[in-house]
């Protein structure tokens, strides 16, 4: 009988260390994450670290997305400036109909050159050889030059505008992983001072400090991987618009001198 009494209650016995482990596990799940726990544990130095990279990282988020936005409208209406400006007849067509269409890197470009084009037509004052149009004279002896000129500082001032916030990115993805690693050496150096002020080198003393230590690095690698992809991205999209904004340059340019050519 007692044995009996004894086997019959030795699974009660086992089972309760069991059941207190697992209303422990899903007391600390719903009392919350790991990060903010660690967060709120930290010293002042590792809660400062952590709360610098996290405002970075949501600084870089919202660059990244402005970014995408202002580059892939700047593709779509440089895409719709370019139709309309293979099917216009003149450069005067050109002109009044990109009133009606959205903002774009070649508009800018275009508008540029062509409100140079124009001052050089209205300014001319070179002497006509006979039955010749002196603006175009004068634009056959350097007026071609303003207009690129003028198409170039156009190119420079969007290339400006597109690479804006962009350096931020770049400063992120070099020195959060840096910052990280002072919030990951503080805390190592925390647990090595508990070490020290308890003289035992238990997983209860050191964990505190490590567990600062592994949340710093992980935050520093959260905030300066998606810069650096994103930056990357960017800039070649960046070269995109860039290489489209020369090469329409060189074809209004090779258009303004084939007119010349054929005008006497």
């Amino acid at each position: 009988m007692f044995l009996l009494q004894v086997a019959a209650q030795t699974p009660v016995a086992q089972e309760a260390p069991i059941q207190e482990a697992l209303r422990e596990s899903v007391s600390t799940a719903a009392g919350g994450s790991l990060l903010a726990d660690t967060f709120l544990q930290a010293g002042p130095v590792v809660k400062m670290v952590l709360l610098v990279l996290v405002m970075l990282s949501v600084a870089c988020w919202g660059i990244i997305l402005y970014k995408y936005l202002v580059l892939r409208r700047a593709q779509e209406n440089g895409q719709e400036f370019s139709d309309l400006f293979s099917k216009a007849s003149s450069l005067m067509e050109v002109y009044h109909a990109s009133k009606n269409i959205k903002p774009s890197p070649l508009l800018e470009v275009f508008e540029a050159g062509y409100r140079e084009l124009s001052r050089l037509l209205a300014s001319s004052s070179a002497p006509p050889q006979q039955g010749a149009d002196p603006s175009v004279a004068s634009l056959k002896m350097g007026g071609v030059g303003n207009v690129d000129r003028a198409m170039q500082k156009a190119k420079s001032r969007s290339n400006t505008h597109l690479e804006r916030y962009l350096t931020f990115l770049a400063t992120t993805g070099s020195t959060a992983p840096f910052i990280g690693l002072f919030g990951t050496v503080w805390g190592i150096m925390n647990a090595f001072r508990s070490i020290g002020a308890t003289g035992s080198a238990n997983l209860a003393t050191v964990a505190p400090g490590i567990a600062e230590a592994l949340i710093a690095t992980a935050v520093g690698l959260f905030a300066a991987i998606p810069a650096v992809v994103a930056y990357n991205f960017f800039i070649h999209r960046v070269r995109v618009v860039t290489k489209d904004m020369e090469n329409f340059s060189t074809d209004l340019i090779n258009a303004i001198e084939r007119h010349l050519r054929k005008t006497p």
